[in-house]
């Protein structure tokens, strides 16, 4: 029997699991991990460390016993902290008991919202290039994706006049993902303004993740949620990994009206329960105003990284759009005549360069590869040598 089973075992995994592809992301990460020397411009993390009064609020929490399951919702402190953090940047009002959800990580807040929200069928537009995840969590809740082409003479932004061509009676929700990643786009008010207004004509909910809100460069974030007749039907995501430099803590939430957080709540119950109790006490500490500075601090430096990076793929020869926000740069590397996959692969075989192949985040991608640049200087300044050997050898073949 045991012969039997392992013989046939693809059998048992449901059709949904086997149509998943892996992780771009990930593929390289695991790649990397096995060879020396090697410098990472591909996975999506802060190379800060918590800072310390976060970390301390962990420690603490530990030491003190605080091991134990919190209210499905999320710690009050927290729920009420995270409603002024929302009050003191964006004028918005959220009601800490029925309206804010922590969630482990932004990841599963995005997944709670499509969950809560969609019926099979039905279709949930997003642009492309798009963070991998998001078709993924679509599908698996039983959605439609529907992806709405970006292009970097357009600055990556989404046209809301592209976003009406893609709308069918099946259209349940867009989702916005800006500043983004992976282009480093951000979206201007009167674009986010017109999404709106599609939204409200068309009785369409937007899922707004924006995890980068805090990371921009120049332009002012817009919260969707704040534009006008978008309170009650937007359901916003954040979180505390890339601000606050706490990727491993897990800790995420999500604001929408009752009604929607109410379904979110029940499906968390059953599969998470709550987010870890120490990540929850260490997020509390994050907001508090004394640790806007060690924020402003990453910023700068992640500023300063920007200049580098862009300016030294364009000094060597490849167009590279000027992100406004996150932490990714996004070249164009059609000069080359390699596609993104090649270009990836021949990189770290090469010279031990990891990037993500654009494709992997949609058919905009192709042509473009991702890099990372929330990593030292020394080692962005080390890469782009490298890269510029790499390109050196193909153009003299």
């Amino acid at each position: 029997m045991t012969h039997q089973i392992k013989k046939n075992k693809c059998r048992y995994i449901s059709k949904k699991a086997r149509d998943i592809s892996p992780s771009g992301i990930r593929k390289y990460f695991d790649l990397l991990s096995h060879m020396d020397g090697a410098i990472s411009l591909g996975v999506g993390e802060p190379d800060f460390v918590t800072p310390w009064p976060l970390r301390e609020a962990g420690i603490t929490a530990i030491e003190k016993g605080f091991t134990m399951y919190t209210s499905n919702r999320g710690i009050p402190e927290l729920r009420e902290s995270i409603a002024r953090y929302h009050t003191k940047f964006y004028d918005l009002n959220y009601d800490p008991k029925s309206e804010i959800l922590v969630t482990t990580g932004s990841s599963e807040a995005l997944d709670l919202a499509f969950r809560a929200i969609i019926d099979p069928g039905d279709e949930v537009i997003m642009s492309d290039p798009h963070y991998v995840a998001y078709p993924v969590c679509v599908a698996l809740a039983g959605g439609v994706p529907v992806p709405v082409p970006t292009y970097e003479k357009n600055n990556f932004e989404l046209m809301p006049a592209d976003i009406r061509k893609q709308l069918t009676s099946k259209t349940k929700a867009i989702l916005l993902s800006f500043p983004s990643n992976p282009t480093g786009a951000i979206m201007p008010r009167k674009l986010l303004l017109e999404i709106a207004i599609i939204a409200n004509e068309h009785d369409l909910l937007v899922v707004s993740d924006e995890i980068y809100a805090r990371l921009t460069y120049g332009m002012e974030h817009t919260c969707m949620a704040g534009l006008p007749g978008m309170r009650d039907r937007t359901i916003l995501i954040g979180g505390f990994s890339k601000a606050f430099a706490m990727t491993g803590w897990r800790v995420g939430f999500s604001l929408a009206n009752p009604e929607i957080t109410e379904a979110m709540l029940k499906v968390h119950q059953y599969t998470m329960m709550c987010a870890p109790i120490m990540g929850q006490l260490a997020a509390l500490e994050a907001l508090k105003d004394s640790n806007d500075r060690e924020v402003e601090d990453m910023l700068a430096e992640y500023d300063r990284r920007r200049h580098v990076i862009v300016k030294g793929f364009r000094d060597l020869g490849l167009s590279c759009f000027e992100p406004k926000g996150a932490f990714y740069a996004f070249p164009n590397i059609t000069s080359t005549g390699m596609t993104s996959e090649e270009f990836a692969e021949e990189l770290l075989t090469e010279e031990k360069v990891a990037v993500v192949p654009g494709s992997v985040f949609g058919k905009c991608g192709q042509g473009y590869v991702r890099c990372c640049y929330a990593t030292s200087m020394p080692d962005i300044e080390e890469a782009l040598k490298r890269i510029k050997k790499f390109l050196a050898r193909r153009r003299r073949k």
